[in-house]
């Protein structure tokens, strides 16, 4: 059994970590670990703490920005220490970011939210599976979010 990680703001406007738990729970006996900060910045020290005191084999880091520059701003610098921490630490992060220009309707941004969440919670496990797990998914047009792009063929 693994421990999954659960890095979440009070910034966003929808419980992504929720419907992502909800998925976990649902389809496997991994224990979870959640930890909530204010906003997206502070998301690198949450993982990196989910790895190293809570001995997360992997993190699932969940954001929402908004739609100005600076927003935009704040979620790139986010997500590069993220990325840092991932690469120290050799154990993956899902960054599931929701930006509120995906959709000037509410209810859409809802729903993106709660597709992303979930696809990434499903896509958490298969990745605890090993490194050939997702092989499978390899050039499909996977996406999270919306419906799936699909695979090109000509």
């Amino acid at each position: 059994m693994a421990k999954i990680g659960i890095a979440d703001t009070t910034f966003a406007r929808v419980d992504m970590a929720g419907f992502a738990i909800g998925v976990i729970n649902n389809n496997s006996e991994h224990e979870i670990e959640r930890y909530t900060v204010p906003g997206f910045k502070d998301l690198p020290v949450a993982c990196k703490l989910l790895f190293e005191k809570y001995k997360c084999d992997i993190v699932m880091a969940f954001g929402m920005a908004g739609p100005e520059p600076i927003d935009k701003q704040c979620s790139h610098e986010a997500s590069m220490g993220m990325q840092m921490v991932q690469v120290e630490a050799g154990k993956h992060i899902l960054e599931v970011f929701v930006h509120m220009d995906e959709s000037e309707d509410e209810k859409e941004i809802f729903e993106i939210a709660k597709n992303r969440a979930e696809k990434h919670a499903l896509n958490a496990l298969v990745l605890l599976e090993g490194k050939e797990a997702l092989t499978k998914n390899a050039g499909m047009g996977k996406r999270q979010g919306k419906d799936d792009e699909g695979e090109i063929k000509v």
